[in-house]
């Protein structure tokens, strides 16, 4: 695809619009430009230049993805709602509902505040998804508005530049690769590569124009022999050859481990033919020409990738010894492999024409459905990065069919991505004919045969290797129903047998009486009380209360109130944002302290379990999400914890001694120890201490660790 430089004239961009749409509706981009220009008519870019040359530039680069007249007029629109007095609702009511849409779509992405940068950034990308879901324009005009934020970067701070460029090379060029759009792909990469190392990108491209010069008449010469055998052969095809872009360079660098001089495909040779079949002639053709070398021959005509990208390749032992990579494909091959998805994006000026091929959406639709439960944003981010760029194996079904799975995929992955029943019910699987375990990692070609079993269920250890998010929600869901049933059953087994230890009726556990009991803890049905109460989030005993006669009470509060007094010394100093009335308990896996970040993670019939947010009891991928609170250190300055520290010192009298001074001194109390020695004459000290706050447990362990003979201090956590 021949990318355009940016254009700054209304006229320019409609003669373009006209150069592949006749029917184009010219008086509405017209009218875009018209109402942009105005709106920003004051405002001027980090550059000093007009505002307006960046919504026109933007529609400029929809053109060049040969976009329908409405994406190009929201590419001119699509700043209007967010940077001026603008609403959407006058969008709508001068340009129709169709473009008020995309410019509301373009403009949610950026109208959030949040708490952390990474939080913005990661729920703008949430969003951006589900929109995508929805319309893929919306993704079409948010590339062409990075895609020229990107090319006008120098204006910006350098910590500005990096930033965004290091976004722009983790999601933006990534999500074009996946959408199949080539061009695109490579210049975000590019631009990005000359934004995040400059020096090496500058040293790069002196080397890359250096060698272009070099080989020019080489490359020359080739061409001439390949198109002299394509016309004694008869086989239609032009042949021309192309500079790949740095940072594909750089990659192959980095990968293999070798110097610019050393990489001898800097220039790739592309034939484009007629068919598929002449792919394969001309590949034959090729082939007798000049040696290939071994492991250098890909076939994605016959497999092509997830993103419809076809080609056949292959690097050959050329001329006079030099290395020189050939790319073989057709011209519809051509064109869907730089424009992507924007080739099957044509809109009628009457409604829609071509439909669009569902193979670029199966992947988009059913991440977003996956990932739809996933309340938190930067996780939802990690499992965007994780889907939209995957090194990829093929493998095979009984019958023959291709499958394409993220690098390091079990059968347990292939078992959902076929059918989620067939997933749960997997018990093993043979892989070309022979059993494997489930924690196989599938390799190209292999053939999957799954074995299943009516009425077997998923395993929360599978959670631990499986690779696609496919599988992870699946799983994840499954797990939540039954944690939530396992819950269910034990708040109604907790609730009866307090009923009967009060004699008081079981059938009170589903009455309207202990609804109207539960009403004040915001309890709407009866399975929502009976889980409330399996995992802690209500006392029993205080829901029994509110039953009973004050005099069949009183004993019962007495009791309540001593378990109330214990806990509040257990856990004082802690609170559970937006929850009142719920048990709760430090862990002793972590042993938090204020100043710590901390989370709570509602158990089964023990309350709310409060961990440091990095604890590795607090997997992510072995927990359900649900059940983790928010959580927050109230003021009580008084309060002590426990903590535990590890000190490794040289074995010699006194340290212990020195060690206890120095805790004596910072006013810390020691209420329990444990020391060894070990073989190299070393001792260790495992302490557990009470400390007020994360400050005094820091200036404590500094203090500790300056003792000669010390080795090492550390806090020992999960």
């Amino acid at each position: 695809m021949v990318v355009l430089r940016d254009i700054n004239t209304v006229d320019a961009l409609i003669d373009r619009v006209f150069s592949y749409n006749s029917e184009a509706n010219t008086d509405l981009l017209r009218r875009a430009y018209a109402y942009s220009n105005e709106a920003h008519f004051k405002q001027r870019r980090k550059g000093g230049n007009p505002y307006i040359e960046h919504p026109l530039a933007v529609a400029g680069i929809l053109c060049d993805m040969k976009m329908d007249t409405n994406s190009i007029a929201a590419g001119l629109l699509h700043d209007t709602v967010e940077d001026t007095g603008t609403t959407a609702e006058d969008i709508k009511g001068l340009f129709g509902e169709d473009i008020a849409f995309l410019v509301d779509s373009m403009t949610k992405l950026s109208r959030m505040e949040f708490k952390t940068t990474e939080d913005a950034q990661a729920e703008n990308f949430r969003r951006m998804f589900l929109a995508m879901a929805e319309d893929m324009r919306v993704i079409l005009i948010k590339f062409a508005d990075r895609l020229h934020n990107m090319r006008t970067l120098e204006y910006l701070p350098e910590s500005r530049r990096k930033k965004i460029a290091r976004e722009t090379m983790d999601i933006y060029a990534p999500l074009a690769n996946r959408l199949g759009i080539g061009w695109l792909k490579s210049e975000f990469e590019d631009l990005s590569f000359k934004f995040i190392m400059p020096e090496t990108y500058r040293e790069l491209e002196q080397k890359v124009a250096k060698k272009r010069d070099e080989q020019e008449g080489y490359l020359f010469e080739v061409l001439k022999i390949v198109e002299a055998h394509l016309k004694a052969a008869s086989i239609p095809g032009r042949v021309f050859g192309r500079v790949k872009h740095f940072y594909g360079i750089y990659q192959k660098m980095q990968k293999q481990k070798i110097s610019f001089e050393l990489v001898y495909d800097v220039i790739a040779i592309r034939i484009i033919t007629d068919t598929p079949g002449n792919c394969y002639a001309v590949l034959g053709l090729i082939h007798s020409l000049w040696t290939p070398v071994p492991g250098r021959f890909k076939d994605f005509v016959g497999a092509p990738k997830s993103n419809l990208y076809q080609s056949l390749h292959s690097t050959i032992i050329g001329p006079k010894g030099e290395r020189v990579e050939f790319q073989i494909r057709t011209d519809e091959m051509d064109r869907i492999a730089e424009e992507g998805i924007a080739a099957h994006w044509k809109y009628k000026e009457k409604g829609r024409g071509e439909k669009i091929d569902d193979k670029y959406f199966s992947w988009l639709r059913e991440f977003v459905k996956s990932q739809k439960d996933t309340p938190d944003a930067i996780e939802f981010l990690e499992a965007v990065k994780g889907n939209i760029a995957p090194v990829v194996v093929y493998v095979f079904t009984p019958e023959g069919d291709i499958v394409e799975l993220p690098l390091g995929a079990t059968p347990v992955d292939f078992a959902y991505s076929i059918h989620t029943e067939v997933g749960h019910q997997c018990t093993g699987a043979k892989v070309n004919r022979r059993i494997v375990p489930l924690r196989y990692k599938l390799q190209n070609g292999d053939t999957i045969e799954i074995i299943t079993s009516h009425g077997h269920t998923p395993s929360r250890d599978w959670l631990k290797f499986v690779k696609t998010q496919r599988a992870k929600a699946r799983i994840k869901q499954w797990l939540k129903i039954e944690e939530r049933k396992k819950g269910l059953a034990l708040g109604q087994e907790l609730l009866e047998r307090a009923l009967r230890k009060n004699n008081l009726s079981p059938l009170l556990a589903k009455s309207k009486e202990i609804l109207e009991a539960a009403k004040p803890f915001r309890i709407r049905n009866h399975d929502d009380l009976h889980v409330a109460i399996g995992y802690g989030r209500l006392s029993v005993h205080k829901l029994i209360n509110s039953l009973l006669p004050d005099s069949e009470t009183a004993e019962e509060d007495l009791v309540t109130a001593k378990k109330e007094k214990k806990q509040a010394e257990d856990s004082k100093g802690i609170k559970i944002m937006g929850v009142d009335n719920i048990m709760f308990h430090r862990s002793k896996c972590c042993y938090p302290l204020p100043g710590d970040k901390v989370t709570g993670f509602v158990t089964r019939g023990r309350g709310v379990s409060i961990h440091t947010v990095n604890c590795s009891t607090l997997d992510t991928h072995t927990i359900d999400a649900d059940r983790l609170v928010d959580v927050e250190w109230a003021g009580d300055g008084e309060a002590t914890y426990s903590v535990k520290v590890q000190v490794l010192t040289v074995d010699k009298r006194g340290l212990l001694a020195e060690l206890s001074a120095v805790l004596s001194t910072f006013n810390v109390n020691i209420s329990h120890l444990e020391a060894s020695t070990t073989h190299e004459k070393q001792a260790l000290f495992n302490f557990i201490l009470e400390i007020r706050d994360r400050k005094q447990l820091d200036e404590t362990m500094k203090k500790m660790y300056q003792i000669s003979g010390v080795i090492e201090v550390r806090r020992v956590q999960a």
